[in-house]
């Protein structure tokens, strides 16, 4: 139950849309002018792409790599361009998966180049998932190549699947571990006299924390430190077996990493040389010219032969069935959990329901994969969106959710009463628990000698942000989040066949990877989208089947703009993409009160996980 902090939303975003405005100004004309240069080229290219004999698929990756796309308006795009929710070039991670194995089975392809310097967001969950699909281009006895002038943490996990790194000769490696550090803004608010009531249960459920301390508290730093060394070990393990290296040889201490500087002459790429973190240094040519020797000039005798991720895709994109088969639909889940009709790409409690239920009235459809990548949201939606999965059921048509890089409270409630479970090692889930907010700002006018005074017929009718909330009231408040934290335990009990106890002792709002989950009993199965796809074909008893991914519809003008900014993510100028220290800032603190002020439930209750961010 929580009030919408809209009023110091709108004044704080105000003074930062004064500042910044003329900077996105400027920003907005350069890139929607590059946007459209790059787009006239695109569509206006008349050469055929082909793939010539032992070439090498060029895997350049920019963006985010995600389980569905979301389209974005471009005048809200130009709108937020500068602001914490910034669009950017997204990749499908099935795509990507699908090019891989594509390329896999495909003679003219033998090697794979991972062009990894724009790739922004992906998660461990699916960087390991392209990292098996890779292990599998290897194991048919073709090569995966890595480039870069620089490696990043993500960007190095992926290259670590390599046979081969390069880095350039002026560059490095930066593995820094995990960490998680966050704004407090309690005395802050108290200074501009502002109250905010809180109603949670559970001693981990600290997505209000900001709000209320100045500092993290014991429990979360300890839950905090126990996921962060989970998925760290989850890491460095594959990538220290990826390069047959010491786990403990990847992060390294401020004072041996200045010993191992010294014996690389402070040469950071020698270095990383020396800790057998990359094969070898060269400059762009020299590894132009070591791909022409492996692969082959091109045509035109100026580079090695190869074709981009995007032209191959599009060589190689399936062929829609014109007879449909019995099928396994595929629904994502995909963002915090909304009221209402969200567009392509996020969870809405009906746009979300609708998908479902045409797949429930499909009769082609024999089972469903509910693929939740969310940190939750609405109570109310969450529930609404429940509810259409146990109607899929009672329908006969078996529901199993295939977890992605995070499924946690809203989103694990969306998947408990699923037929079954299937996370990844690093997915993180759970976080069973709900709370409510409360923003008032009566002393805060009471400052500016502003007050409010009237009368009402009860104290429910008289309930403001600019007044002071009656203590009664905020008991009942009190009251309905106990209930639902009730009932939310009550609901995994059930769906998961274990007691109160035993659930509410591994819930409180505490976060879980899904190695844990799986020894909890929260999950069935640890596996990726194949191991649920599998599954579900098997409680229909389908021996043979297609894959039917069901999601919302975009005109032909929505798919192009969307090509397009997938298309030209890699174009943009690094000046656009990068921000200075005080705009990042002050974004998060917009991105805080915009996490709150977002949720838009009914009855004021969400189950949210804000710990989900690694």
């Amino acid at each position: 139950m929580s009030a919408k902090p809209s009023f110091l939303k709108r004044m704080f975003l105000l003074l930062w849309n004064t500042v910044n405005g003329i900077r996105k100004f400027i920003i907005n004309i350069i890139f929607f002018g590059l946007l459209a240069v790059i787009a006239v080229a695109l569509l206006n290219s008349e050469e055929d792409v082909v793939v010539e004999d032992q070439s090498a698929l060029v895997l350049n990756l920019s963006g985010s790599i995600v389980d569905q796309k979301h389209y974005v308006d471009p005048i809200e795009m130009a709108l937020n361009q500068g602001q914490a929710n910034d669009p950017e070039g997204e990749i499908l991670l099935s795509d990507l998966l699908y090019t891989i194995n594509n390329a896999t089975e495909d003679a003219r392809i033998s090697s794979i180049v991972l062009d990894l310097a724009n790739l922004q967001n992906a998660g461990i969950s699916k960087m390991t998932a392209i990292g098996e699909a890779l292990n599998q281009f290897k194991a048919a006895n073709k090569s995966v190549i890595a480039m870069a002038n620089g490696y990043d943490q993500n960007q190095y996990f992926l290259a670590s699947f390599a046979d081969k790194i390069y880095l350039n000769n002026q560059g490095m490696v930066s593995i820094d571990g995990l960490s998680r550090y966050r704004l407090y803004y309690k005395a802050a608010l108290e200074k501009l006299k502002i109250t905010t009531h809180v109603f949670r249960v559970g001693t981990f459920k600290s997505a209000v924390e900001p709000f209320i301390r100045d500092d993290m508290s014991d429990a979360d730093k300890e839950a905090s430190k126990v996921l962060l060394n989970d998925i760290w070990q989850s890491y460095s393990t594959i990538v220290a077996s990826n390069r047959q290296i010491a786990p403990d040889q990847l992060v390294l201490s401020p004072d041996e990493f200045l010993v191992q500087l010294d014996k690389a002459e402070g040469d950071a790429a020698k270095m990383a040389i020396n800790l057998k973190w990359v094969d070898e240094l060269v400059s762009a040519d020299a590894f132009r010219l070591a791909m022409i020797e492996r692969v082959g000039s091109d045509k035109e005798g100026k580079n090695f032969k190869q074709i981009s991720f995007n032209d191959y895709r599009a060589l190689t994109a399936p062929m829609p069935h014109f007879v449909e088969k019995d099928s396994v639909a595929v629904i994502v889940a995909k963002g915090t959990i909304l009221n209402g009709k969200q567009p392509a790409g996020q969870i809405g409690g009906e746009s979300t329901s609708a998908l479902l239920m045409k797949a429930r009235f499909d009769d082609k459809v024999k089972a469903v994969v509910l693929r939740v990548d969310s940190p939750g949201g609405s109570a109310f939606a969450s529930e609404q969106i429940r509810q259409e999965v146990l109607a899929l059921k009672n329908a006969g048509k078996p529901v199993v959710v295939s977890m992605g890089s995070l499924a946690a409270s809203g989103g694990y409630w969306i998947s408990a009463s699923a037929d079954y479970i299937v996370a990844t090692p690093t997915t993180l889930t759970g976080s069973i628990g709900i709370f409510g907010m409360f923003a008032t700002f009566d002393q805060a006018l009471n400052h500016f000698g502003i007050t409010s005074d009237g009368v009402a017929t009860s104290d429910w009718a008289g309930l403001s942000p600019t007044r002071e909330l009656n203590p009664q009231v905020s008991a009942v408040i009190q009251r309905h989040i106990e209930r639902g934290y009730h009932e939310f335990i009550s609901l995994v009990a059930k769906e998961r066949h274990m007691t109160l106890e035993q659930v509410d002792n591994i819930a409180q709002g505490r976060v879980w990877t899904g190695k844990r989950a799986l020894s909890l009993g929260l999950v069935d199965e640890l596996g990726d989208m194949d191991t649920a796809l599998a599954k579900a074909a098997d409680l229909a008893k389908m021996d043979k089947f297609d894959v039917k991914v069901i999601e919302q519809e975009l005109s032909a003008e929505q798919q192009l703009i969307q090509q397009i900014m997938g298309a030209t993510a890699a174009y943009v100028p690094d000046s656009v993409r990068q921000t200075s220290v005080v705009e990042q800032l002050v974004k998060q603190w917009a991105g805080a009160f915009e996490t709150l002020s977002m949720f838009d439930d009914p009855n004021h209750v969400y189950m949210y996980c804000e710990n989900c961010n690694y």
